[in-house]
């Protein structure tokens, strides 16, 4: 019995005796996680662990919890446990909430808020949905550069409980403009006399507002920092967006991705949350396009019907159809993880492409050095091919050098198509690429045929 059985069933004996005191204990002496877990393998009290909890311990618990559960949870929860969890709640976790809700219940969630929570809240809500301002809080530390040491460390006594992280301090103007951010390491550091100024090191990395937050993720990722101060096209400072939200949003974009590329759209929850027909709606759509798709496979067949008269070429098309999808889908898999990364842009579609012309063209010839040495050796043992063989070799190891370029390039340049057009590149799924270079592998294949046998095989 691993920990968290052990865990759960000291729970439910609890439970069972009906001991709300012992209970309150049990659950205080836990870790956060722990509760989340035990919330997670008994769902049904669920309302009841949030509501024993204290106040604090209620939040930090609700707020790591996946939305599913956390509107389980607010409809069975009394009316003034959900308004001390929404009052207490940090404001860029209360936003994130916010978001997934329906607007009648945001509404009435709302008017539970104090009216400047309330008027924060409307104004985070007020970005586009996957900006950088949906993300951050206001809750933050700022210090004016003619201060000296001793009363920033004033300041943070007085101040730093409300702040979501003191690890770093914002420079500002008396406007609210930001001119930069001190750690606070530096503070502890330096001398009482020292002022602010002399700290300052010019070398502010900000994030705007409207900015999308994938490319928050990408700046998080690029500098070691555990908070970013967020601003406005005047460089006024709006809040920070802290390294635990960028970690969510990262983790809900792979996610996403992931499902994209294996050809599906998006889950907005987690796979065993999903109702069957919520399962087969996200999924038959692609499926419908990979269908027609393939349906031009037949098409493509029915007019080289002629060719296909040969045995031997059919004896080849699946590993010509294979070899092309295969290269096709390493590409786009390669060009969506380097996009999500960062590390490729729009502009470098003409260098992604030289390259993948070469390295199509060299692992084509690879695959049709051995497509060609096979058929070398099964005519060497078994005579499978006539005395037409070094043709048939050639058909083969020319088509899978074609596919194989063709796959590549396909795959590569169709996630920098879709970024363009403005959707999203993971779209451009593994299966998407595969079905679409099948189509074009066949038509390939088949000339090469036609213009090498015609005339001996043909």
């Amino acid at each position: 019995m691993d920990e968290l059985d052990t865990l759960v069933e000291q729970t439910e004996l609890l439970l069972a005796e009906g001991n709300e005191i012992e209970l309150k204990d049990h659950l205080d002496e836990l870790n956060i996680s722990d509760v989340e877990a035990l919330i997670d393998e008994l769902p049904e009290y669920g309302a009841l662990f949030i509501e024993t909890l204290s106040v604090n311990r209620a939040v930090n618990v609700f707020r790591i919890l996946d939305f599913p559960t956390q509107e389980r949870i607010l409809k069975r929860l009394p009316g003034p446990k959900i308004s001390e969890i929404i009052n207490e709640m940090p404001p860029d976790d209360r936003t994130a909430f916010f978001s997934e809700l329906k607007g009648d219940v945001v509404k009435q969630l709302i008017i539970l808020l104090p009216p400047a929570a309330r008027k924060e809240a409307l104004a985070l809500l007020g970005y586009p949905e996957d900006s950088v301002g949906r993300l951050m809080t206001p809750d933050y530390i700022t210090v004016k550069q003619h201060w000296d040491i001793a009363r920033v460390l004033h300041h943070i006594r007085k101040y730093g409980k409300a702040s979501e992280t003191i690890d770093v301090l914002y420079v500002i103007d008396k406007d609210g403009k930001l001119l930069d951010d001190i750690r606070i390491k530096d503070v502890l550091l330096a001398d009482p006399d020292t002022k602010v100024k002399d700290l300052i090191d010019n070398r502010l990395i900000a994030l705007h507002a409207n900015d999308p937050q994938e490319e928050a993720i990408n700046v998080f990722r690029m500098n070691n920092r555990v908070a970013l101060p967020v601003v406005d096209e005047q460089d006024i400072m709006l809040g920070i967006v802290t390294v635990d939200d960028i970690l969510w949003v990262a983790n809900e974009e792979y996610t996403e991705d992931m499902q994209r590329i294996g050809g599906t759209e998006a889950l907005d929850e987690p796979y065993l949350d999903v109702s069957i027909p919520h399962l087969v709606k996200k999924r038959a759509g692609w499926l419908i396009v990979l269908f027609f798709g393939q349906l031009l496979t037949t098409t493509v067949l029915e007019h080289y019907e002629s060719q296909l008269a040969s045995a031997v070429l059919i004896l080849f098309m699946p590993v010509i159809l294979s070899s092309g999808g295969n290269s096709g889908s390493q590409a786009s898999t390669l060009i969506i993880q380097a996009m999500a990364l960062g590390e490729v842009t729009l502009t470098d579609w003409w260098r992604v492409m030289r390259r993948e012309i070469l390295s199509g063209l060299l692992l084509g010839l690879i695959l049709g050095s051995l497509g060609f040495l096979r058929v070398c050796t099964w005519q060497a043992f078994a005579h499978a091919y006539g005395n037409h063989w070094l043709l048939v070799g050639a058909v083969v190891s020319l088509s899978l050098v074609g596919v194989v370029l063709w796959g590549s390039l396909v795959g590569s340049m169709l996630p920098f198509i879709l970024r363009r057009l403005g959707a999203d590149p993971a779209s451009s799924s593994a299966p998407f690429v595969s079905t679409l270079v099948d189509v074009t592998g066949l038509i390939i294949y088949f000339t090469v045929a036609t213009v090498i046998l015609t005339g001996v095989l043909l």
